[in-house]
Parts: C-alpha cells; sequence; structure tokens
C-alpha cells in the first residue's frame, strides 16, 4: 500500500504505542486522526504532526460513530487503522487479604471493563472502519484497506493477576484470523502485533530498579522495547500486501514467568 495521501485512524494515539505509530505515518505522508480520550495530549500531537483529534470512548457506538464521522469529513475514508487503545489490570481471580484472611474475587464489573475496551472496543473499531473502507475504490491487488490491531505476549504467556487482561488480548489473537478472512473479499487485511515490555508512559513512571530489572529478563536485546520499534512493524504490516491474518510477538524473545 502507498501511503502518501492516504487517511488513517489510530486509536490510543495520545501516547505510548499509538502515539509512536501517529508520527510514523505522518512522517510518510499519511493524513491521522487521533482517537483517544486524553484531549489534552491528543490536541497536542495533532498538531505536532497536522492531524486530527476525536475525543473518543471504543466501548460507545456513539462515541465511535462521531469520531470516524469526524475524521472522513477532515480527511476522506481511511485505509490504514490501527487499534492501540487498551487498559490493563492486576487482580487474582481469588485471592485471600494477607492481613485479615478475608477471601474475595475478582470484581466482575473491573474484569467487563478490561474485556469492553480491549477486546469489543477493538472489534468495534474495526467493524465500522471495515465498512467504511468497503466504500473505497480497490488499488493495487484489489486491496482497499490494512487493520493492524494490539494484543499482548500475555495472550499468550498471562501472569498471575492478569486474567482480565489476558482474556481480552487472547481474544484479540484469536479473531483476528477470522476477521481477516471475513475481509477477504473486499481487499482488507487484518494482523495483529504482541508487544513484550514497552518503555510506554506506564513502565516509565516506574522507578529505575523496576525498569532495569524488568530489561534485564528480556533474553536480547537486553532492555525494554521502544514505541518507534511497534510504529516500523505497524508500518510494515501495512504496507507488505502479503502481510495478512498473521499475529507477530515483538519481545525480545522474552517468554513471561507467572510473576
Amino acid at each position: 500500500m502507498k501511503l502518501a495521501g492516504t487517511a488513517a485512524v489510530v486509536t490510543g494515539a495520545s501516547s505510548g504505542l499509538g502515539a509512536a505509530t501517529a508520527r510514523a505515518l505522518a512522517k510518510e505522508g499519511v493524513k491521522v486522526a487521533i482517537f483517544d480520550m486524553s484531549a489534552e495530549k491528543g490536541e497536542a500531537l495533532a498538531a505536532e504532526i497536522g492531524g486530527i483529534f476525536c475525543n473518543v470512548d471504543v466501548t460507545s457506538d456513539d462515541s465511535v460513530d462521531a469520531g470516524f464521522a469526524k475524521a472522513r469529513a477532515a480527511h476522506g475514508q481511511e485505509r490504514i487503522l490501527v487499534n492501540c487503545a487498551g487498559v490493563g489490570s492486576a487482580v487474582k481471580t481469588a485471592s485471600r487479604d494477607k492481613a485479615s484472611g478475608e477471601i474475595k474475587h475478582y470484581p466482575l464489573g473491573a474484569f467487563e471493563k478490561v474485556i469492553q475496551i480491549n477486546l469489543i472496543g477493538t472489534f468495534r473499531c474495526i467493524a465500522k472502519s471495515a465498512a467504511g473502507m468497503m466504500t473505497l475504490e480497490p488499488m493495487e491487488d484489489g486491496e482497499r484497506g490494512a487493520i493492524v490491531n494490539t494484543a499482548s505476549v500475555a495472550a499468550e504467556d498471562g501472569q498471575i493477576g492478569q486474567a482480565a487482561y489476558s482474556a481480552s488480548k487472547g481474544g484479540v489473537v484469536g479473531m483476528t484470523l477470522p476477521i481477516a478472512r471475513d475481509l477477504m473479499s473486499e481487499g482488507i487485511r487484518v494482523n495483529t502485533i504482541l508487544p513484550g515490555i514497552f518503555n510506554t508512559p506506564l513502565l516509565q513512571a516506574a522507578p529505575d530498579n523496576v525498569k532495569a530489572s524488568l530489561a534485564a529478563s528480556v533474553p536480547f536485546p537486553k532492555r525494554l522495547g521502544e514505541p518507534e520499534e511497534y510504529a516500523k512493524l505497524a508500518l510494515a504490516m501495512i504496507t507488505i500486501g502479503y502481510f495478512n491474518g498473521e499475529d507477530v510477538r515483538l519481545d525480545g524473545g522474552i517468554r513471561m514467568a507467572p510473576r
């Protein structure tokens, strides 16, 4: 796919992996719409890259519809969608309070929230974007668009307390191939990246010794992944026309331990 002059939507793009991807796309001449709920950061990034910010909650049909309407009015129908919106959690399925011995279980509302954002929110954006892409004239090889999703190595190596997060990211991995098959006759490709331990704002706030310990746990190279590396893989999935239906780990060879 030729990037210059095309339109893209990147969810969760106000920071981290999404922001790096938005910058990388804009550098290639892509008109980028940023979907996020962090308005201050999103507006600043949109101004930096010459894009547009759309205040979008991926758990809401109305919000996502309004976001796509605003983006398409400014840039035209997107040919590229990159899903980076997501949240994490760390709560055991059931546990005992260390002080009192009280037994408690994972709050089901919190479990549902993670699934709503990471899994259903991703699918909501895919379905609505793909329907829009189907209105476009096909390009070379009959291609109309490309979609990249973000899962996590936790989809395969979930740690203690990651039941909800792993379930949500495992769902993203599990739906990649069937969605690619659903959309193959329309010329829309779908791939998913499974990042390992990345130097995102969440980790940047951690103490230096914690970051050093995490980096040392990576087989090679012994460092955290950089968001720009994620962006490079996302662009490869978008531009290489034979890349379809794949789930690719980007993790320095790490396999996560139970804790």
